[in-house]
């Protein structure tokens, strides 16, 4: 008995000391693998909590008008910019030991696997904000205990190496709310049109709604769940203390207000403006030493938020059905500073951008830069060359080209370079072309930095060389600025988001280039002002005389058409724009109403942009003289000759005899009686002040 006793005994204490080294071995290897963590943790070192933020594009004014994101769309905003009870709700629904626990919730774990075995599979996750936010950066949402253990790890790493405060607003700034919304601002803004600093209780409550499954919980959704949930939110942050029954009471009672079709997103404009903004951001940050991909940057733009929406109504109202397509573009002359930009009908259907990516030819638009090379190589507004029937040889004669005018007819006797331009006489355009010279020319035009290949033939006078809306534009706003070429500029400023200014175009040294001479620049503007006077009316009237009924201020113009194109371009001493229209195969534009789409669209769009601003003159600088003359002879005007206009030369062109002298009358010709007997009563002299 005492031996069985003695024997029990030997037995249970082997047994006690068993325990008792696998406790310690339990112990040992919790210690080791707790220190292994500590230690793979150390060498590992914080995780980076840096993830793609969106970018912001801003008006001229400081408007937002859109939003440049990949895959997802978020704001990154500190905690201070979120309202406070968004973080009450967040850890009142998500995580109530949040600022205690060091990463997880062991009571919550202990009950979700106790669930996860009774079902052997996973169903309920008991993870922490910590653990979320680690999901968020670095992990997919897939079930399983593997997603489970790497969650685990990383929510160590990150308690380890961040304050509890940056976790929450880590966690608020990636939690998934659903409609491509990621973080409480860019949600914010999507389901209330504000600001998440500006979101009231009620509102806050509803928002935290939402991540516990997007697709259930939207307010646009199913309202009826997520307003449950609403409530269910409110009575956990009264039961937390985080507000009163008064609070609660009231925010159940508020009526919150879904504004989605005021948000940013559904508002975001000139979407083929925005891609130039993107293509220019991404080169000037590169330039910088950063990445665009970074994401986070303000761009404040110079798109002119009135600009761009007067030139979307005028479109859509003269755009005729089917698959004619138009660019438009304006700048300022001052500035270089793009105000608006439409690259098609539709950016949707086609973010092919026929402003800037579109070359075709530009027609009578070229002739303006042809007469600029013809100034500069002696010519006049009043050098006289006879319209009339010519065949051309070129190549060493082995090749002839016969131009023909817009009608087929000519006017059979000696115009001036004003009149010629006016009414866009093209054989006046070839011959000087042909006294001008090839070299002259192509010196221009990359003098102008316009990318065009200039060929030697008869034609390019005529504008047969393929080039884009945007460099012609440019090239009229340099005539514009005095000959002073401007860069067309799509960004003021960039800043990155913790506020630091990147690129400020204010304060970068852009030597300006002077291509043209002030008189000359001049003299083209007051040229260009011809499109519009009926005293130019011949075999063919001036090209503007169609819309010169919505003319209220002077303006300097001049259209262009070829079989498959139609282009208006011109200025006003404040503003720039040019209008192309066409198909997009190059198919012959052969319908009146087609024709007349870039003349209205151009009249009503600078109508427009200019109504509330000042009537500015085109003001002659030194050196260059107004005359009244006779546009027939060339001379200077009296009494007995009836097409009288107001001529700018240069001092050593001014003429010295009389429109009656028999010496100027080159060839006697009949006056359409009809004409305006006064065409400067809508203009007075003081428009073109010297």
């Amino acid at each position: 008995m005492r031996r069985v006793q003695y024997r029990k005994k030997v037995i249970r204490s082997k047994r006690m000391k068993r325990i008792f080294l696998l406790s310690i071995a339990a112990v040992c290897a919790f210690l080791s693998a707790f220190l292994t963590l500590r230690i793979y943790a150390q060498i590992v070192g914080a995780p980076i909590i840096q993830v793609p933020i969106s970018s912001v594009f801003l008006d001229n004014q400081g408007n937002v008008i859109g939003d440049r994101f990949k895959e997802q769309r978020r704001y990154w905003v500190s905690l201070d910019e979120i309202s406070p009870f968004v973080s009450q709700a967040a850890i009142a629904v998500e995580d109530q030991e949040f600022y205690e626990h060091h990463g997880f919730d062991y009571t919550r774990i202990a009950s979700a696997l106790l669930k996860d075995v009774k079902a052997g599979k996973k169903v309920e996750g008991a993870s922490t904000i910590t653990q979320q936010y680690a999901r968020n950066l670095f992990l997919t949402h897939e079930k399983s205990w593997n997603r489970k253990i790497n969650e685990a790890l990383y929510a160590y790493r990150l308690e380890i190496f961040y304050e509890k405060d940056d976790l929450l607003e880590g966690y608020l700034n990636t939690v998934y709310f659903g409609h491509g919304m990621y973080g409480v601002e860019a949600a914010s803004r999507f389901y209330f049109g504000k600001s998440a600093k500006s979101l009231t209780l009620s509102e806050s409550a509803l928002l935290m709604a939402v991540p516990k499954g997007p697709t259930h919980y939207s307010p646009l959704v199913n309202e009826e769940k997520a307003v449950n949930r609403q409530q269910l939110i409110l009575k956990l942050m009264e039961n937390q203390q985080f507000i009163t029954a008064d609070q609660r009471k009231n925010a159940l009672e508020e009526n919150y207000v879904l504004k989605t079709e005021d948000s940013i997103v559904t508002q975001k404009m000139a979407p083929y403006f925005l891609e130039e903004v993107w293509k220019e951001a991404s080169e000037i940050v590169q330039k910088k030493g950063h990445r665009i991909e970074e994401g986070g940057w303000t761009i404040e733009t110079t798109l002119n938020r009135q600009h761009q929406q007067a030139a979307e109504e005028i479109i859509d109202k003269w755009m005729p059905e089917g698959e004619l397509q138009i660019g438009f573009v304006s700048m300022e002359p001052r500035t270089g500073f793009v105000t608006a930009m439409v690259g098609g009908r539709d950016f949707a259907e086609s973010p092919f951008n026929r402003v800037t990516q579109a070359k075709r030819q530009p027609g009578s638009t070229i002739k303006p830069l042809l007469y600029a090379a013809a100034l500069e190589n002696g010519f006049s507004p009043l050098t006289y060359m006879k319209s009339e029937r010519t065949i051309f040889t070129y190549d060493n004669g082995r090749r002839e080209y016969e131009p023909k005018n817009v009608n087929g007819e000519f006017a059979e006797h000696p115009i001036s370079l004003a009149q010629a331009l006016a009414i866009s006489d093209n054989i006046y355009a070839v011959k000087t072309f042909e006294q001008v010279g090839y070299k002259p020319f192509q010196q221009l035009i990359e003098r102008f930095n316009i990318n065009m290949e200039v060929k030697n033939t008869p034609a390019t006078a005529l504008g047969t060389s393929e080039v884009s809306l945007l460099d012609m534009t440019k090239a009229y706003n340099t005539i514009s600025a005095d000959g002073i070429q401007k860069k067309p500029t799509y960004i003021k400023k960039i800043t990155d988001n913790d506020g630091n200014v990147l690129y400020d175009v204010e304060k970068e040294k852009v030597k300006d280039k002077k291509v043209l001479v002030e008189q000359d620049a001049f003299l083209l503007t007051h040229l260009l002002t011809g499109m519009f006077d009926p005293i130019f009316n011949d075999y063919s009237p001036a090209t503007g005389i169609s819309i010169r009924s919505k003319q209220s201020r002077p303006y300097a113009a001049k259209s262009g058409t070829t079989i498959s194109d139609q282009y208006l371009i011109g200025f006003s001493p404040q503003l720039t724009a040019g209008v192309w229209n066409g198909y997009d195969q190059g198919k012959q534009v052969s319908d009146a109403e087609a024709k007349q789409v870039t003349k209205q669209v151009w009249i009503e769009f600078m109508e427009k942009a200019h109504q509330g601003l000042p009537v500015e003159p085109f003001i002659a600088p030194p050196g260059v003289r107004g005359v009244i003359v006779d546009i027939e002879t060339g001379g200077i005007a009296t009494s007995a000759c009836e097409k009288q206009r107001l001529v700018y030369l240069k001092e050593k062109d001014v003429p010295t005899k009389l429109c009656t002298d028999p010496k100027l009358k080159q060839q006697t010709f009949e006056v359409d009686s009809e004409e305006d007997s006064d065409p400067w009563s809508l203009f007075p002299f003081s428009f073109f002040g010297e």
